[in-house]
């Protein structure tokens, strides 16, 4: 989960919150990759591009994965390609496309241009588009974009709508915005979060709700004594969820094995977790790195998410293993469960108008984007079921268990001896089986779709 720019880590406090990287900002990072200049732009209004077209001043173009590759030194991916590389199209073409579902994405500010942005990523790769639907929970302000907060979260909303959007392009979407944009000392927002995914779900809106921040657990009061009650008292969202069959997930992180301290500028020297990826109640989606060609097919196994960040995961401090877990994690609840696109090399392009300067394509990294992409996947495993599968793990675990042995469940392992080590804390190593980089691994949609149907 990062965004804005480089991983939004000083403009959100400590939240991780999403993984929006302009690839013009970050290619200097990137061993073996030149700085590229941005371009001067002359300010102007804040008016969404006409479906369909594309700005003329846009930050940046939407290129080709080659063109990536020979601008900035690493390959980026559209919608369609990542279709091809999920196995997606078997579904769409059998009709399952989310339709008769909803998912809920639920981001601080929201974005003003939301609706116009994804008619315009839609029109771009042949996708019908949805409509938004926003809901505002608490005082928002009105959208204000020289605040750097605003346009971190704005970022992030396009991120989420757009990825879950690309993977189920009929389901429903509900856009929750509330108006507290800091969370990273564990207080300061998340109530007015937790409040608003129960009311949706209290009202019956919403299937699948999609979340991509979060808050290391050392940053929460109490912690450095024992006393996690801090943390218990913000689950009544996921446990309304539980109770009514809505499935949540979130991203696990962009620091690998460790997290922003509450300062948001730096991370903790040691092994730390994140809530809510690590709530028993919650599906953690890590990251992976993927290696396709121009049509989304894959020139070699995915790979762990370790480039301008590192797929989060580890051990809770806080909950005790799930029973889901048993025989695949130690003592305590174990992250992630799954993985999803997430790499700076490989990022995903999204397109947005937000900001009266940036206007145009940009790619993003991080697994904010992961998040949404997984949500998508649960959207159309409910429409093949009929019926919304709730908290997912027992059945995910379930067809974890047999996947050694049969391919038709869809769990593709990623196993390359890669690695989630981030700013000198030592991570986790993707091996057969699961491990705390990339979960039970990553999926085949075609396959996992319907046996999670299933299974759920």
């Amino acid at each position: 989960m990062r965004r804005i720019h480089a991983r939004r880590r000083t403009a959100v406090a400590a939240a991780w919150i999403t993984s929006l990287t302009s690839l013009a900002a970050t290619a200097g990072l990137l061993s073996g990759s030149a700085a590229v200049a941005a371009p001067v732009r002359p300010a102007q209004e804040v008016k969404p591009a006409p479906a369909g077209q594309q700005s003329k001043i846009a930050p940046g173009s939407l290129m080709t994965t080659a063109q990536c590759r020979a601008t900035w030194g690493f390959d980026c991916y559209n919608a369609l390609q990542y279709r091809q590389a999920y196995n997606l199209n078997p579904l769409y073409k059998a009709g399952v496309t989310g339709k008769g579902r909803t998912i809920v994405i639920v981001d601080p500010f929201g974005s003003p241009t939301i609706q116009k942005d994804l008619d315009v990523y839609s029109a771009r790769f042949g996708i019908k588009s949805t409509h938004v639907d926003v809901v505002k929970w608490g005082n928002v302000p009105r959208f204000d974009s020289s605040d750097p907060d605003q346009l971190g979260w704005a970022g992030e909303t396009t991120l989420d709508v757009e990825m879950a959007h690309a993977v189920a392009p009929d389901a429903h979407i509900v856009l929750a915005e509330t108006g507290v944009g800091r969370i990273g000392d564990g207080t300061t927002g998340l109530p007015e979060i937790m409040d608003a995914e129960k009311s949706l779900i209290d009202r019956g809106v919403g299937d699948v709700i999609s979340q991509s921040w979060g808050v290391a657990e050392n940053n929460f009061p109490g912690f450095s004594k024992g006393d996690f009650s801090s943390i218990q008292n913000l689950r009544y969202a996921y446990k309304d969820a539980a109770k009514h069959g809505v499935t949540v997930t979130d991203a696990s992180g962009d620091s690998g094995p460790t997290d922003t301290t509450s300062n948001g500028q730096t991370t903790y020297p040691y092994r730390v977790n994140a809530w809510p990826t690590d709530d028993p109640l919650v599906v953690s989606v890590g990251g992976t790195q993927l290696h396709l060609d121009a049509n989304g097919n894959r020139t070699a196994p995915d790979s762990v998410y370790n480039d301008h960040g590192a797929s989060g995961g580890g051990q809770s401090h806080v909950f005790a293993r799930p029973s889901y877990q048993n025989g695949v994690a130690g003592n305590h609840r174990s992250t992630p469960d799954v993985s999803m696109s997430a790499a700076l090399k490989g990022g995903g392009w999204v397109y947005s108008s937000y900001d009266p300067k940036k206007v145009g394509w940009e790619v993003y990294v991080g697994t904010s984007e992961a998040s949404p992409l997984f949500a998508g996947i649960v959207a159309l495993a409910d429409q093949v079921a009929g019926h919304r599968l709730g908290d997912i793990h027992k059945a995910l675990y379930s067809l974890y268990a047999k996947s050694s042995s049969n391919p038709s469940t869809g769990i593709v392992d990623v196993k390359d001896g890669t690695n989630n080590s981030y700013a000198g804390v030592t991570g986790y190593t993707a091996v057969k089986g699961y491990d705390m980089a990339t979960g039970i691994g990553t999926i085949d949609a075609a396959r996992f779709v319907p046996a999670l149907a299933k299974a759920g």
